[in-house]
């Protein structure tokens, strides 16, 4: 009766964590073994029989008949007067089968066993969880914010804690206990001994490519392919797709009637700026979608260089546009195409400049050679870039930079005057 009972609380807790009769009747074998060779030194010698439905267990100690005074060893023999005891119609050779009590084991052997059995229970949703969120990996959750922390947000799905660090958040967001937060699990983090550790993104590219397949059926269906996704995230994405179907307008089907489809992304992306850009095989032209809302009058690539480089002229009053703030529209652009992207102004030509070599005697050939490097031949086109720009760009520090560009403005400003 004891062991019914015992059984039937293993059962019930199996139940609440969602086991599997097969790894009930494992876990459960494997802990009366344990309880066995604690107390015999071996378990060869035994049968354990369960049956999930009632709870029921039995021990089987099976040993083998010998004569009397030639018992070698009590686990696994069993002396023939013994055995007659049982069954006068024994005899040497044959094997006896008794039951084992669960009392015989003891007490502190029963809580042993409950101890063993509760850490499987452990060990088996440590491996369930580990298994089913790997599988999720890239993958939408939605849970429950249940603690926001400085460095992390705890969210519950499924009664599974998952971790939002700090650096997977969305800049400027907000987090409320209670809420239900979206995010993509980005992986699954497991060191010996301790829980896994899921860790989930709304900063991931990923996460808006499946926002997309959410939001567009003709993604979900496979009409319309994403390419390519880039992320500043709380700023600024750029999205590259294609349709596989003439009739299909891929951007069209993206922004939806009226904006509702990306519209309900960029709330979602806490009002972060999303393109939708046609992906091409014409890298030139790519490239000029790329730039948007900049429209480039023509591109030019150098594929020799490592990464490859590509130049793009742009109309005087679209150079900001086409950079874009703090550099965000054209560092995008360059990942979306895998290029390194320069823009250069467009100079009418009514309009006088200089060409950057003619500043060889206040300039290394150094310097000169790495302005042009990065499409500044003339004057003009380094007096649409700020001091900031000018460094990111070249690599020249903040005082080399500024050296530069009042070079530059100053050049202009005497020729004003003249």
């Amino acid at each position: 009766m004891q062991s019914t009972t015992l059984v039937s609380s293993f059962a019930e807790i199996a139940r609440e964590k969602g086991m599997d009769r097969d790894t009930l009747q494992l876990i459960i074998e494997d802990v009366f073994r344990t309880m066995i060779r604690r107390r015999y030194g071996s378990d060869e010698a035994f049968e354990i029989i369960f049956n999930p439905d009632n709870g029921d267990i039995q021990i089987l100690h099976v040993r083998e008949v010998v004569e009397d005074m030639e018992l070698e060893d009590p686990v696994t023999q069993i002396e023939l007067s013994e055995a007659q005891k049982i069954d006068e119609d024994f005899e040497v050779g044959d094997e006896v089968a008794t039951e084992v009590s669960l009392a015989e084991f003891g007490r502190r052997a029963v809580m042993a066993a409950r101890q063993t059995f509760n850490q499987r229970i452990r060990d088996f949703e440590k491996d369930r969880i580990y298994r089913e969120y790997s599988e999720l990996v890239g993958e939408i959750v939605v849970g429950e914010i249940y603690q926001v922390r400085r460095n992390e947000v705890l969210v519950i799905h499924n009664r599974v804690e998952m971790v939002l660090p700090k650096s997977e958040q969305i800049p400027r967001e907000r987090y409320h206990k209670g809420e239900m937060l979206r995010a993509v699990v980005k992986e699954v983090r497991r060191d010996a001994g301790s829980n896994p550790q899921v860790i989930i993104s709304r900063t991931s590219p990923v996460f808006l490519e499946r926002l997309l397949e959410l939001e567009v059926p003709e993604i979900y269906d496979g009409v319309v392919e994403v390419k390519k996704v880039v992320r500043r995230p709380g700023q600024r994405a750029k999205v590259a797709v294609v349709s596989h179907d003439d009739r299909i307008d891929p951007v069209g089907a993206c922004v939806g009637v009226r904006g509702a489809r990306i519209h309900a992304i960029v709330r979602e992306l806490n009002n972060e700026n999303i393109d939708i850009v046609p992906w091409t095989e014409n890298k030139e032209e790519l490239i000029k979608r790329a730039l948007a809302p900049a429209n480039p009058i023509s591109v030019k690539l150098i594929d020799t260089e490592t990464p490859p480089r590509a130049i793009a002229k742009i109309k005087a009053d679209e150079i900001s546009q086409a950079i874009g703030r703090g550099g965000v529209n054209i560092d995008l652009a360059g990942e979306l195409v895998g290029y390194e992207i320069d823009v250069i102004r467009e100079t009418p030509e009514d309009e006088e400049d200089i060409d950057i070599e003619e500043f060889g005697d206040v300039l290394s050939e150094e310097t000169i050679e790495r302005l042009k490097a990065i499409g500044c031949d003339t004057a003009r086109a380094l007096l649409h870039l700020s001091v900031d720009e000018l460094g990111r760009r070249t690599g020249f520090d903040r005082k080399t930079a500024e050296h530069i560009l009042n070079l530059v403005k100053t050049e202009f400003e005497e020729e004003i005057e003249e």
